[in-house]
């Protein structure tokens, strides 16, 4: 597999400096591993010394390194460089792809009464339930389950052993016993949605889950029944939500992250890895909620001081009063 250096920025745009359009492209790489024969990207000045010492055919730059790229050899200036990265791993992906998209695997279950756009794509040994809909140009990969009556938008990648639709965690306490709530929503995935492998979306108790357009999903997350996820939020993995949380657009949760029930995250909040989020949070900006590693004895000493925090406040309100009605 190669593409020409012309070919790709005909297709995806930028200025090619330094170089020739001939110049064949046989794979992208890392910028301090890249080799002759590829494509590599600079997105961080702080890395301009890999720059120099990189042996790439062609770097994909910022208009700020330009200069310092065309003294080594071969760029592609563009505005955004990350951005022109992904982009490129898109062409390539189009180009190395096999044909044939789209259908079923012989050995996936479809329901009868399911709805599968001609041009989606069920991977082996998935199941798709009674009354689910996969929309136009959506890839379910292996073992992916679409339970009874969930829905799918277009162009959605749904990776290995996700399962959309299985009961939220709903019972009533009796008498030291669990009763059943019967979960009788569904989930509703908007278009343009990634979900990756193992990540399981309950379905709602009443009404249903919903995952609104280009929501990206790592693997191993778990969102809980009747959360609600908003445009273009993403989260990496392991993170859990509880039920009935609401996630604004274009939010971001570190892995490991947790968000309680019932709690609401405004449009463009980011949380950092590991924080629990235990109040809703109304205004964007940057959470962050974990207690920062250290040697175990210390830490051991910090949060026993942590415990004391209270008490000490109340002292503190105390000698204040004091002091003013002396």
């Amino acid at each position: 597999m190669s593409l020409r250096l012309g070919h790709i920025v005909d297709a995806l745009g930028g200025s090619l400096e330094g170089g020739t359009g001939d110049t064949v492209i046989s794979r992208i790489a890392p910028l301090e591993v890249a080799g002759p024969g590829d494509l590599s990207f600079l997105s961080n000045p702080r890395y301009q010394q890999q720059l120099a010492a990189s042996r790439a055919a062609c770097v994909i730059v910022a208009p700020a390194m330009r200069e310092a790229a065309v003294a080594r050899g071969a760029c592609i200036v563009a505005d955004n460089p990350y951005v022109y990265f992904a982009r490129a791993t898109q062409l390539w992906r189009q180009h190395t792809a096999p044909g044939g998209q789209g259908g079923v695997h012989a050995s996936a279950v479809v329901d009868p009464s399911a709805q599968v756009h001609p041009s989606a794509t069920i991977g082996p040994l998935c199941v798709v339930e009674r009354g689910a809909r996969i929309g136009a140009g959506t890839v379910l990969k292996s073992r992916v389950t679409v339970g009874e009556d969930c829905s799918i938008g277009e162009r959605c990648i749904v990776h290995a052993g996700v399962v959309i639709g299985a009961d939220g965690f709903g019972f009533a306490p009796e008498k030291g016993q669990w009763v059943k709530i019967e979960q009788l929503g569904a989930v509703r995935i908007g278009n343009d949605v990634e979900i990756g492998a193992n990540t399981c979306i309950d379905r709602g108790a009443l009404d249903d889950t919903v995952i609104e357009d280009g929501v990206k999903l790592d693997n191993l997350i778990q969102i809980g029944h009747n959360v609600r996820i908003g445009k273009h939020a993403a989260m990496a993995g392991c993170v859990g939500v509880a039920g009935s949380a609401t996630i604004g657009a274009h939010c971001t949760v570190g892995g490991g992250a947790i968000v309680l029930g019932h709690l609401t995250l405004a449009d463009n909040v980011h949380i950092s890895a590991a924080t629990v989020v235990t109040r809703s949070l109304t205004q964007p900006g940057q959470y962050t909620g974990m207690f920062p590693i250290d040697d175990n004895a210390r830490w051991e000493k910090n949060a026993a001081t942590l415990k004391q925090l209270h008490s000490l406040r109340e002292r503190i309100k105390a000698l204040e009063q004091a002091l003013k009605a002396a």
